[in-house]
């Protein structure tokens, strides 16, 4: 049957076909506790394979699951199906029209993507979960989403205004008003309508009348229950029967939306609250104000964010002390419309309010646009931030959007705390305190006794929420952790109602079955992505890992010391096993995440992809020595070393750092290629090469020897290599008047400027500029180097997966520079990638302490200056800008958060007004753009922003650190970007 299956979507359909075990590994987890091998993957080119691929389902009789960005906390897009994947290419939007405020689009549509593209019109689709950078229209429609605006917008249901489907049978049927509805569709509106009219009595005893309600089917569009109705004018729309429907009753061709006037003006006041308890039963107050979000952020979120270096300057803007304590909670209340007066007026209210609850001084106010949308992005990334506790315990997603009334959220958590209390755990609460659905996850462990702690916590949460007339699911749906629940809130004449929904629509069971109708038990062990039985595979790994090979206390949060985890892997596995699939890293924002990704669409190209390919490799799913086979190799084979993701990435999952492990195993086991003994080499090399430059750099200019490198070494020919040069930085060092370590330990203002390979061997001037500077400055400025050649930090042997000579290297430089970090010297970098490494992997190459010292003394240059200018000791004089700067930052810059000093020393220059180039990576990554098999990725990525912002700018100065990007913006727009060394230098008075 799957080869059939398989057979014929490749014959008859346009779309990708992926039935191998890493790709079904890959579509196997959402964003919840659960796993479930799918059939095969079919990702669809067009709407028409998209009808085509469930017709052949259905006649082969295997189930299919329809699925989006695979963000659901439930397990609804997992399953035992041929999984289909919108994502890549049904993501249009199909028309607007703005007078009649009306959206249609593809299932596949990203919510931010949509709402970039109605920003000029004044619109946008008001529905703004958490994830909107990576959540889809048809995902959403599929979970009924609600968002941290539904208390003035309402959820998905409340803003779809029609729905073209397929149904099992393969019928394209039209959901919408009544009054617009075919023959067929007017037979589902008649059939529900009868059971609604028949279970009259059982919907108005058990149905929860509050607005988030996103349990079993919309039963209710025929006797509506929800605090709000689901149509202005209290008429029926057939649509809204498929809004949360799991994708159990039909597959989305597209989706009709109502859009909202996009507000003109925001006001942000964020609420501190000296404990818990004062902040729920503040929020029943703080609604009557008519605010457009109320949402928490509590004590244990605030901590994480403030150790995240992404988020801790922004967390830290919104905190005040109240009552003497840092606060316990705050409430992000925020207020919108199309007067900021009026809008500040109510802001005004807050404060008088919040001073009568007894708590004056307790609002910070946020009336600026940038400082709101920073502290929202903070509150957005709530879930992966709570996700980023090390060790085998994790926040664990299955009563988390239990929805009450208000007026009894304080009690509500109140009790339930003391639930989790009662077993052993502890909850972190946040979200939508405006509508009584606050997001709590007790921290259990699934893969030991966490199974039965979560039945027993559910069990006593659904008291709660029956005692306070609430409903178990409020926002994220049913799927495998609540489906069982649909009858305990229900009853089974409703429920029987829901069953025969599901035949009328779906006699044959084909649409993701096991989802809202005969769902399996919450806690069926077979179905974990974590199950008891869970091993990983015995191995050793090269860099040290044992900070993430712990465990945790699930009450206090404590982890226990570095390798007490009992991780066969050293603790790789573990950190592997951080990615909790939420897809954060498949958003397309101005960040560096993924950029490999950001060309291809490819699940496989997504650090959550690589993840799970890792997991189940290091897991023994993918068979033995899988870690180092050819399915690991192809998921990690775009992967360019970003590291986008250990900035991003809220749980911290390092994919750049993952793939010098493998790479470094996986070397070990096939063996080193010339072209990678080449590479790895290349910091000796500049030197023997500096005696006969012209005939190392024959390559470039000899007529067939571009061919000749591309197949022995598998060059890229379109690519001019780095020309070789004899007069390196360190020939031309004696005419620099360097200082000596004595003088340099001497001086009142000493620097050590560490040197690489590549501004010191290819790009000379780059480093004599950073002397200049240095010097006109004051420095006195002294370059450690080694007998016959230059310090290095290996990171080309690391590449490579030379890691026994990488650690030697890195001793070498240690050795060389601690004894003057130790001096309170500065160690000064110019290529990212190189000093960085000293601030990253030198840290795991089993050093010591002294390669802690170093990292908290290794600057790059814009930093170093930066510092020195806020001491007051870097005054340069400097001549006027008479050109604009446009600048790049290098990946790596972008990880540490480096680009800000580049900026803030180019403002130096009289009248200079820098600009960032909103890029990802420029695609070179090193080497990686100079492989002929990466070549035309790698431009592609460039293409992405970066280059088409270069070319737009024809009269700037392109200011790129990095030696990769300088070498990329040449090759891609034919221009010479520049140092900020050198920059600053050309501009020296």
């Amino acid at each position: 049957m799957t080869a059939t299956l398989q057979r014929r979507l490749r014959q008859e359909t346009q779309g990708e076909v992926h039935f191998d075990a890493a790709a079904r590994g890959r579509y196997a987890t959402d964003a919840s506790i659960y796993q479930q091998m799918p059939v095969g993957v079919f990702v669809p080119a067009t709407p028409e394979d998209l009808a085509v691929a469930l017709a052949i389902a259905r006649e082969e009789q295997v189930p299919v699951l329809p699925r989006g960005g695979g963000t659901s906390q439930c397990g609804q897009t997992t399953g035992a199906a041929l999984v289909i994947d919108c994502t890549k290419h049904l993501r249009r939007v199909l028309a607007v029209d703005a007078d009649a405020r009306t959206a249609t689009v593809e299932p596949g549509l990203v919510l931010d993507h949509l709402n970039a593209q109605l920003k000029p019109l004044g619109l946008w689709y008001p529905v703004d979960v958490s994830t909107s950078a990576q959540a889809t229209l048809g995902g959403m429609a599929g979970n009924n989403s609600c968002g941290s605006r539904s208390i003035a917008y309402g959820n998905m249901v409340h803003n779809v205004a029609g729905i073209d489907a397929w149904l099992a049978d393969g019928t394209l049927a039209r959901f919408g008003p009544l009054a617009t509805l075919g023959h067929r569709e007017r037979q589902i509106a008649d059939f529900v309508r009868g059971l609604a009219e028949q279970q009259a009595d059982e919907i108005d005893a058990r149905w929860p009348q509050v607005l988030r309600r996103v349990a079993g089917y919309n039963l209710d569009i025929f006797r509506p229950k929800s605090e709000k109705p689901y149509t202005h004018d209290g008429s029926v729309n057939l649509a809204h029967l498929l809004v949360g429907s799991e994708g159990t009753l039909a597959v989305t061709k597209s989706l009709t939306l109502h859009l909202s006037a996009l507000p003109r003006a925001k006001v942000l006041g964020v609420v501190n609250f000296p404990s818990f308890h004062g902040a729920m039963d503040a929020a029943q107050h703080i609604v009557q104000l008519g605010p457009s979000a109320v949402e928490l952020v509590d004590r244990t979120m605030i901590e994480l964010s403030r150790a995240n270096p992404a988020f801790r300057p922004v967390i830290e803007t919104a905190l005040v002390a109240t009552h003497g304590a840092a606060p316990e909670a705050i409430l992000l209340v925020e207020f919108s419309g199309d007067d900021k007066g009026t809008l500040v007026r109510q802001l005004d209210a807050l404060v008088e309010l919040m001073g009568d609850l007894g708590l004056p001084g307790s609002v910070v106010r946020m009336e600026a646009d940038t400082p709101q949308k920073a502290l929202w992005e903070v509150r957005k990334a709530g879930l992966n931030i709570m996700m980023s506790l090390k060790g085998d315990g994790k926040p664990v997603s299955f009563i988390e959007d239990c929805a009450v009334p208000l007026v009894h959220l304080a009690d509500y958590t109140d009790a339930l705390t003391a639930v989790f209390r009662k077993h052993g755990s502890r909850g972190t609460w946040y979200a939508h305190a405006s509508v009584g659905t606050l997001h709590v996850r007790p921290i259990l462990d699934m893969r030991r006794d966490g199974a039965a702690k979560m039945r027993a916590i559910a069990e006593e949460a659904s008291a709660l929420v029956r005692q306070y007339k609430g409903a178990f699911s409020g926002e994220h749906g049913d799927g495998l952790c609540r489906g069982e629940w649909i009858e305990w809130q229900f009853g089974p004449k409703i429920t029987g109602a829901f069953r025969a929904i599901k035949q009328h629509l779906d006699p044959g069971n084909l649409l993701n079955p096991g989802k809202i109708i005969d769902p399996p038990k919450m806690d069926d062990a077979s179905l974990f992505r974590f199950p008891p039985s869970y091993r990983t595979i015995p191995l050793q790994p090269v860099y040290d890992w044992s900070a993430w090979d712990v465990q945790n206390d699930p009450v206090t949060e404590e982890t226990t010391a570095p390798g007490t985890g009992g991780d066969t892997t050293g603790g790789l596995a573990k950190a592997v096993e951080m990615c909790n699939n939420n897809g954060h890293c498949r958003k397309f924002d101005a960040g560096t995440m993924c950029p490999s990704y950001r060309v291809t669409r490819d699940e496989q190209h997504l650090t959550r992809g690589r993840a799970n390919t890792l997991r189940l490799a290091l897991s023994g799913q993918l068979g033995d020595d899988a870690f180092t086979g050819p399915a690991v190799a192809e998921a990690l084979d775009l992967c360019v070393g970003c590291k986008g993701c250990k900035r991003d990435c809220p749980t911290g999952v390092d994919m750049a750092k993952m793939k010098l492990e493998w790479t470094a195993q996986h070397r070990a086991r096939h063996g080193f290629t010339l072209k990678d003994r080449l590479l790895a080499r290349l910091p000796e090399l500049v030197h023997t090469a500096a005696k006969l430059p012209w005939l190392f750099n024959l390559r470039n200019t000899l007529p067939g020897a571009r061919a000749l490198s591309a197949k022995w070494l598998g060059l890229a020919p379109q690519r001019n290599l780095p020309a070789f040069r004899s007069d390196t930085f360190w020939a031309a060092a004696p005419t620099l008047q360097l200082a000596t370590r004595d003088a340099v330990l001497a001086a009142e203002k000493g620097v050590v400027l560490f040197v690489d390979t590549f501004n010191g061997g290819f790009e000379t001037e780059n480093a004599t500029a950073a002397v200049r500077v240095l010097q006109a400055a004051g420095y006195a400025v002294h370059v450690a180097r080694k007998s016959g050649g230059h310090l290095c930090c290996g990171r080309t042997l690391m590449a490579a997966g030379m890691a026994d000579a990488a650690k030697a290297r890195a001793r070498e430089l240690l050795d060389a520079l601690l004894p003057l970090a130790d001096r309170g010297l500065a160690i000064v970098g110019l290529e990212p990638s190189c000093l960085l490494t000293l601030r990253d992997e030198l840290l795991v190459m089993g050093l010591g302490d002294g390669a802690v010292r170093l990292s908290k003394q290794a600057f790059l240059l814009e930093e170093f200056l930066v510092r020195e200018l806020q001491a007051g000791r870097f005054a340069p004089a400097l001549k006027p800008a008479t050109q604009p700067l446009r600048v790049h930052g290098h990946c790596h810059q972008k990880a540490f958060g480096a680009v800000q000093p580049v900026l803030d020393v180019l403002r130096l220059i009289p009248g200079a007004q820098p600009e960032l180039i909103e890029s990802s990576c420029c695609g070179m990554a090193g080497s990686f753009g100079y492989d002929a098999e990466h070549h035309a990725v790698s431009m592609q990525m460039a293409e992405l922003s970066l280059l088409p912002a270069v070319r737009a700018a024809p009269d700037a100065i392109i200011v790129a650190d990095g030696t990769s990007c300088r070498h990329q913006i040449a090759d891609g727009a034919g221009r010479q970007a520049l140092h900020v060394a050198r920059v600053l230098a050309d501009h020296l008075a």
